[in-house]
């Protein structure tokens, strides 16, 4: 039993055992590296997909940016600041059980560009309705 907790591993030629029940897995990253990412919901957590897309190197507070998919029913791509101050926000690997539809993504994110298209066409229509109508509004008499 007590070899089952234990195993030997070598470093630079240096034998070490290890106990593995106090063992603590380091998980690296990469620049590039898809991501779920962990956040604090207004009821209870979601898990969103993202890649690390930085690591600033900050003197006092070290952060991991994460660019992300917000959302199950929306394409809003929003950016997460990851360091040892974080409280409602974790990363952890991706592996290929967790997808998302690129195409999927893309169509919703269309739907968004449309949408906020036709809100900037009625403002500029209501501008251009403004200076021609209004003019009298603001001549002196």
């Amino acid at each position: 039993m007590e070899n089952e907790n234990k195993k030997i591993v070598e470093i630079n030629g240096v034998k070490i055992e290890v106990d593995l029940r106090t063992a603590k897995t380091v998980q690296t990253y990469k620049v590039g590296d898809k991501v779920k990412l962990l956040k604090k919901a207004y009821q209870g957590w979601d898990v969103c997909a993202g890649i690390i897309i930085s690591f600033d190197e900050f003197k006092s507070l070290p952060t991991v940016v994460v660019a992300y998919i917000d959302g199950s029913y929306s394409a809003d791509l929003k950016f997460a600041n990851i360091n040892s101050e974080t409280k409602e926000t974790e990363i952890a690997p991706a592996g290929d059980d967790f997808v998302i539809e690129k195409n999927e993504v893309i169509r919703r994110m269309d739907n968004m560009i449309k949408e906020t298209q036709l809100k900037l066409d009625d403002l500029i229509a209501k501008k251009e309705y403004f200076t021609k109508k209004f003019n009298a509004y603001f001549e002196k008499i």
